[in-house]
């Protein structure tokens, strides 16, 4: 009996335990950016941007565990350092060098003897007036840059010190090369031609040709253009697939004229890039209640070659949905002086408002179906209708043209008799 109560009452703990279950870890931005109906708490979150608006992307790379294959490109991860680290180094390589030297120059003078025989004439050491570490270190220096005091100079009975004379020789211009090399890299890279590259504050979404459309202007602040300049557009924005798979910060390319070929710009003055809304743009079915509501973030790419150096450049920047306004318009900064034309950067984030529909494209789509009216017919189909109604009408009334065919017959025999 007392077995029985044993079993139930931990048949009864079994029950009444507490079952955790743990969800499945998920990276910190797609637990952000979970869809409203999977996430439970339906509150209002600032978006986190993918591309800061200086065109700085604001992803960092954690839990990198392969930290070799930094080094195995020793060359980019010294250009990519910055300036205080580069300049570290720089000077710890070449001092570093010149102790190394220095101390094996001045332990190839200590194994010979020629620290016991300073100021004796009759003996010939390896290096002339090298009387400590503190000269053989000088001396490396003037070796590897080539400076030649002509006060410390290797004599022809040191074998040895011609052999380490060649490999520092040798050894120098190795280094001397990369250094230099990383240090002219880093000087001519063209990151800060990308700051006078500009992008609009805010991209605006208004009426085009008849054609609902999303713009944003770009502009060059230098006299010096950029040489093929060519502009690209995705949009970034989580979305979930059919099969329940979520993709958080999924791209999808927008068109800004790839197929007419208006993304190669000639960037002499300020553009407005405009992208068309129609069936194969991911805005079709966004309205302007619609929009405030989307969690999205637009990366705007401009690129080219420095018409100075011909080196490639890159700038970028970024709008969100808040930065995206409806039913504006960019305000002209083009203006026609004597002789010139001159452009007014004052106004170059500047808009003012216009008529625009609120509806979405897709809406403003079906609306001009429906009102479409029937194309007019022509004669010959008008006459082809009265036809076929005449046949139809026949063939309603068969026992009538019956009939009036008897008539017809009995009148003509009464004629004959």
């Amino acid at each position: 009996m007392s077995a029985h109560v044993l079993e139930r009452d931990s048949m009864e703990q079994d029950v009444e335990s507490p079952v955790t279950i743990h969800p499945p870890k998920l990276p910190k931005q797609a637990r952000e950016d979970l869809p409203k109906h999977l996430s439970k708490e339906c509150t209002k979150r600032k978006i986190q941007r993918y591309v800061r608006k200086d065109g700085k992307c604001n992803v960092h790379h954690g839990n990198v565990r392969e930290t070799y294959r930094y080094l195995t490109d020793i060359f980019t991860t010294l250009v990519d350092l910055k300036w205080r680290f580069n300049l570290l180094i720089f000077v710890m390589v070449y001092t570093v060098t010149w102790l190394f030297f220095g101390f094996i120059w001045w332990l190839i003078a200590y194994i010979r003897g020629d620290m016991e025989h300073i100021g004796d004439m009759k003996w010939t050491p390896c290096v002339s007036n090298l009387n400590g570490f503190v000269s053989a270190f000088l001396f490396s220096i003037e070796t590897e840059t080539t400076i030649g005091y002509g006060y410390r100079v290797i004599t022809d009975k040191c074998p040895e010190g011609i052999i380490l004379l060649l490999v520092q020789s040798v050894l120098g211009s190795i280094v001397n090369a990369f250094m230099v090399g990383c240090m002219f890299v880093k000087i001519s890279q063209p990151k800060k031609r990308a700051e006078t590259l500009v992008f609009s504050t805010n991209a605006v979404i208004s009426m085009r040709d008849g054609k609902l459309c999303l713009m944003f202007r770009v502009g060059d602040l230098r006299n010096s253009h950029i040489v093929e300049a060519s502009i690209r557009a995705k949009l970034i924005k989580s979305k979930q697939t059919k099969e329940g798979e979520f993709i958080p910060l999924n791209q999808t390319d927008i068109n800004v004229g790839y197929y007419t070929g208006d993304d190669r710009l000639f960037l002499v003055s300020p553009l407005i890039i405009s992208h068309e809304i129609n069936q194969q743009s991911p805005f079709w079915e966004i309205s302007k209640a619609q929009l405030p509501k989307e969690e999205l973030e637009i990366v705007v790419i401009l690129e080219g070659m420095v018409e100075a150096t011909g080196m490639t450049c890159q700038a970028r920047s970024s709008y969100v949905t808040s930065e995206i306004l409806w039913g504006y318009r960019f305000t002209p900064v083009l203006t026609l002086e004597d002789g010139f034309y001159e452009v007014d950067y004052n106004n170059f984030h500047e808009t003012y408002e216009t008529n625009t529909p609120s509806y979405s494209a897709k809406e403003l789509a079906e609306m001009a179906s429906r009102a479409e009216l029937p194309l007019t017919w022509s004669v010959s189909s008008q006459l082809d209708q009265h036809a076929e109604m005449d046949n139809e009408e026949e063939a309603k009334n068969p026992e009538e043209q019956t009939e009036r065919n008897g008539d017809v017959a009995n009148l003509e025999n009464e004629s004959k008799v």
